[in-house]
């Protein structure tokens, strides 16, 4: 294959950190940016709560960083942590630059407050920020003659030195092979640099916030290449999920109860976390208030617990959270008046693939940023409102440093087609999604909020189990995008079981019944290939 590379650089996902790097690094070089499926379905999109960042004239730095550390319960790398947070108000003034319609009062920005964090420091637009970051980032791009979108395509591997035509041993990234949808074909995209920032590893959950896409594909496809992974074991699960049986992953942001919502026993009537966190009550961090809402809902035998902010002023309700009070409202709930059914639901991927504060990772040619890394940003369990905040600042790192090295960088070699020679359609796609459903429900039973050794182990034997069935499907069966994704989530599946069965001791958002106790130093749990 002849390989006259149109792009410089290859970028896998169009969020918040793809987008980000992207309209950095189209100052000087031609980006092609590839997503899943449509440019705006990534999770950025879906973030309703905001973005923090140190605004306020009583807040500090050293306060956000100190919320920061306690929240990831001492795991996370200090370093990373005063690298974002002194970032983050230039974030905000660049997203302001690109048109981001941020709620402001008397002029200044609108800061609300969120659990975990000991100042009002969360710039937001309404309750839907994802959403108009999402649509800025995207308009500034889709006009920047450097950068090319292209949507539905499915990333299948990266393309490292045993893809060249002439076999270097090398372990170096020239970009992806990637499933057209609208043709069926697998393409190679080539690049001297490449880019993750792919998103988190939700939907390995039988229950998550997360989009669909959100299947760990850059996780599971820099470790296939050689790239360390950490911390994969912690899974933060958001507190406040609506329970529906229709709508299965709406999410009711952290800000409901930064607001003065407040968590009730359905049954006895019970303001509850006064029994976990007395003194932060709802405004506990997210392990805490989670575990406290499984506690409740096993406990009591419940369904659901209730979240109500119903004794706020109604205006005030309607006009902090525009967006829930519409959806809700369609489903026969107003906030307004009485309380909303929730449960814990997977939320973010805290752990991934390792970078620095270049956003390197372990291998020559390839940067990550956002929710499929792990920085060192987030420890144990993240702050809220601390995501869309480590995209901007890592996917503006990434860019930076690929800009500083690109003279360093290599030409492209020949690299070769994908192999179609193996396609068949002598199986059935049924196989694909009964084990998806099986792996989602054994992750959520086994690998859930509440952990134990027996558990853990009974999830690796089956992860296991599937996992020579899942390849000799994958080899001798057609490429599609529901394989890739099964592929990947199991991928990632053993990978969060495998950190799990190392960590012997509870921190953050690994809660396991065997070792209660948290050790005095904090290891993050590293795993290589």
């Amino acid at each position: 294959m002849t390989q006259a590379a149109p792009y410089d650089v290859l970028i896998i996902g169009s969020g918040a950190a793809g987008l980000t790097a992207a309209l950095s690094l189209a100052t000087r070089l031609k980006v092609l940016v590839l997503a899943k499926g449509a440019l705006n379905s990534g999770s950025t999109a879906w973030a309703q709560g905001g973005i923090a960042a140190v605004l306020d004239a009583g807040d500090t730095f050293e306060d956000h960083i100190r919320d920061t550390m306690v929240a990831g319960a001492g795991l996370n790398d200090l370093a990373a942590v005063e690298f974002v947070i002194e970032r983050a108000p230039a974030a905000i003034d660049r997203l302001c630059e690109l048109g981001v319609p941020f709620n402001r009062e008397s002029g200044d920005l609108h800061l609300t407050r969120e659990g975990g964090h000991s100042h009002r420091r969360i710039v937001h637009v309404d309750d839907a920020t994802g959403w108009a970051v999402q649509a800025a980032l995207l308009k500034a791009a889709e006009e920047n003659p450097n950068i090319t979108l292209l949507p539905h395509r499915s990333c299948i591997d990266l393309i490292t030195g045993k893809h060249e035509e002439r076999y270097s041993g090398s372990g170096r990234v020239w970009g992806a092979y990637a499933l057209n949808e609208a043709t069926g074909k697998v393409e190679a995209h080539t690049a001297r640099a490449t880019v993750l920032a792919s998103g988190g590893a939700g939907r390995v959950y039988q229950f998550s916030t997360a989009p669909r896409g959100a299947t760990g594909d850059g996780i599971a496809m820099a470790w296939r290449a050689g790239a360390r992974v950490s911390n994969m074991e912690m899974m933060q699960f958001h507190p406040t999920c609506l329970y529906n049986l229709e709508v299965k992953n709406f999410l009711i942001t952290e800000a409901v109860r930064g607001e003065g919502g407040h968590l009730i026993n359905p049954v006895t009537g019970h303001r509850y976390m006064v029994d976990y966190d007395p003194e932060r009550m709802e405004l506990a961090p997210r392990d805490i208030v989670a575990r406290a809402n499984d506690d409740q809902i096993k406990r009591y035998g419940l369904d659901f617990v209730h979240l109500d902010i119903s004794h706020m002023p109604a205006d005030f309700v309607r006009g902090h959270f525009p967006t829930i009070h519409e959806k809700l409202l369609g489903l026969g709930i107003d906030m307004t008046k009485q309380p909303i059914p929730v449960v814990p639901a997977q939320h973010y991927t805290c752990g991934g693939v390792v970078i620095g504060l270049d956003a390197r990772t372990d291998l020559p040619g390839l940067w990550a940023a956002g929710e499929c890394t792990e920085s060192g940003l987030h420890g144990a369990n993240r702050l809220a409102s601390n995501s869309l905040l480590e995209c901007f600042v890592f996917g503006e790192a990434a860019a930076q440093d690929i800009l500083t090295r690109w003279d360093e960088l290599l030409t492209v070699p020949q690299i070769r087609e994908w192999d179609e020679s193996r396609v068949t359609d002598s199986d059935e796609e049924v196989i694909i999604k009964q084990n998806w459903t099986e792996i989602r429900r054994f992750m959520w039973n086994y690998v859930g909020i509440v952990r134990t050794t027996k558990r853990l182990e009974r999830a690796a034997h089956r992860i296991k189990l599937l996992g020579s069935e899942i390849e000799d499907y994958y080899g001798h069966f057609r490429v599609t995008t529901d394989l890739i994704e099964l592929r990947n989530l199991h991928q990632c599946a053993g990978l969060i079981v495998d950190s799990a069965l190392k960590r012997h001791e509870s921190r953050g958002l690994h809660y396991t019944l065997d070792y209660p106790e948290t050790l005095p130093n904090a290891v993050d749990t590293v795993l290589v290939p």
